[in-house]
């Protein structure tokens, strides 16, 4: 069983791609850019790999503006060889890759034009992959679009529209249900007439389910049966709901009990599970640790530790203490019940040690400090009120401090990510 996490890494510095506007689009800047891009992918392989994450999505923006008819830059001849030495890292890290066009490729649209940009798009996915070398069990998701009034027509259309597709998009094609208009049940239907891979998004089917009460291992067993050998383990995708937020968004990190319990009812390991979640690696990084005690290792949990320390003190003193007494027992396995204390602390709410956290960080560098930056600093805690802009505001000034005075501890704390 693999574990991933989707297209950014948080809590580490180096890692963000980079853009353009279809104005800047020349062949010298996309050249630079691209060449910076896949740097970082490949910089992302070795992450991973450091951390046992096995899976892992590639932001579409890898190469930017690609699928655009305006621009005509032959990024794959231009980078073949950084491409195939990327792929060939990806295999050798048994690292299963793969890339998920956004809500503007729709491939059932009535607009002509919609569906030749939704081709378009899909046929740059699929080249990115094949550019890699990767076999086709490194995939492509894809939502099945809108209903446009007539949802039987536009399953039709759908499915008259992929069977134009070239051969190397339909063997790398799954299709995912929604948490708005194609429940499991829909997706499974044109599945059956298709062939397509079905991702199931135990989310999306809490939200949308047509009050189908069917368990997920349910649906997840029925669309293991869409899965061939050719697309390899069967992948779903895994989040949890915020607790605040609209329905359907993603919660702030994965509850690793909830999430141990849901693997658990599978009773299966022949299943690849996508994290979307807003920490992003760092769940993924947690989930598989606490799926993995006979590779506990009390380094690797002090590591853990001293990323987590200071948003556990700013979140909740009482784990932040009992944490710091878990950690005593060296011997002990422990590495749940550490998640268990970090993500009660994380999903609360309270932030009522957030000027105690933040007059720890600041310590780290308040001798070094110019008169300015005390003043500020001081003015600051004097104006805080419980109102996330002003935590923001706050964090984001100690952060550029901890970078200013190269302050590696801080650099890496996750007390700068929730």
């Amino acid at each position: 069983m693999r574990i991933g996490y989707a297209c950014k890494l948080e809590g580490v510095q180096g890692y963000n791609l980079k853009t353009c506007t279809l104005k800047n689009a020349t062949p010298d800047n996309l050249k630079n850019i691209i060449d910076y891009n896949l740097r970082v992918l490949d910089a992302m392989l070795e992450y991973n790999y450091n951390n046992k994450i096995y899976m892992f999505r590639i932001s579409s923006d890898i190469i930017p503006l690609a699928s655009h008819k305006a621009v005509k830059y032959d990024w794959e001849n231009e980078f073949k060889n950084e491409l195939k030495l990327i792929g060939k890292k990806a295999i050798k890290y048994n690292i299963r890759l793969s890339m998920h066009p956004g809500q503007y490729t729709v491939l059932n649209s009535p607009d002509a034009e919609v569906v030749k940009k939704a081709i378009a798009d899909l046929n740059y996915h699929c080249e990115f992959l094949d550019a890699m070398n990767l076999d086709s069990t490194n995939k492509l998701i894809l939502h099945i679009g809108g209903v446009y009034g007539d949802k039987a027509s536009a399953k039709k259309r759908f499915i008259e529209n992929y069977n134009t597709l070239n051969d190397n998009v339909k063997k790398r094609l799954v299709i995912e249900n929604d948490d708005k208009l194609y429940t499991i049940k829909d997706v499974l239907e044109i599945s059956s007439r298709t062939n397509i891979p079905v991702v199931f998004d135990n989310l999306h089917n809490e939200i949308n389910n047509n009050g189908d009460n069917k368990d997920d291992q349910y649906w997840i067993d029925l669309c293991k049966k869409s899965w061939k050998n050719e697309d390899g383990t069967q992948k779903i995708h895994y989040s949890q709901q915020d607790s605040i937020k609209r329905k359907g968004a993603h919660s702030k990190t994965i509850d690793t009990t909830q999430f141990l319990a849901f693997v658990h009812h599978l009773n299966r390991k022949d299943i690849d599970i996508m994290l979307e979640v807003k920490d992003k690696n760092l769940s993924a990084i947690k989930c598989s640790l606490c799926m993995d005690d006979n590779n506990f290792s009390i380094t690797v949990i002090e590591k853990e530790w001293a990323r987590y320390k200071y948003i556990v003190l700013e979140k909740s003193h009482q784990n932040y203490l009992e944490i710091r007494e878990l950690l005593k027992d060296k011997d002990k396995n422990f590495t749940l019940r550490f998640y268990q204390l970090i993500d009660k602390a994380i999903l609360n709410d309270n932030e009522t040690g957030f000027i105690n956290a933040s007059e720890h960080v600041w310590g780290y560098f308040k001798n070094d400090a110019t008169i300015k930056e005390k003043q500020k600093f001081k003015i600051l805690l004097d104006t805080y009120s419980n109102q996330v802009q002003k935590r923001q505001h706050i964090k984001s000034f100690l952060f550029r401090l901890s970078k200013k005075y190269n302050k590696g501890y801080l650099i890496d704390s996750y007390f700068f990510v929730y």
